[in-house]
């Protein structure tokens, strides 16, 4: 498993498996976010099955899908509400990672 770090308390990845969350933990995250719906690829795990696998290792979870291509303005809304509510640092994934870091930049653009 690979990731990105965007900032100091938020970095990205393309899809996980339950198998990953041990090294997430192990890597240093407190929270993990989903920007990915589920079904959007036969064979991907289930955000349900990602965050039973989260909690189970003590770590937070929350489920912001995100359509490809089709970041709202509610989308933006909740990824900064939970980054102000998660403990840090944050990791957050989607299908290669794009979604969850336009996100960040758009919460950042906002803040300006």
């Amino acid at each position: 498993m690979e990731y990105r770090q965007i900032s100091e308390d938020y970095s990205v990845s393309g899809q996980i498996q339950p198998e990953d969350v041990a090294a997430i933990k192990e890597a240093g995250f407190k929270s993990v976010i989903c920007n990915r719906p589920d079904d959007e690829q036969p064979g991907q795990p289930s955000a349900d099955t990602l965050k039973a696998a989260v909690e189970a290792a003590g770590l937070a979870f929350r489920y912001i899908p995100v359509i490809s291509g089709q970041i709202t303005r509610e989308n933006v809304d909740d990824q900064a509400e939970a980054l102000d509510e998660l403990d840090g640092p944050v990791f957050a994934y989607c299908r290669s990672g794009a979604r969850c870091t336009n996100l960040y930049g758009l919460i950042q653009q906002s803040k300006d």
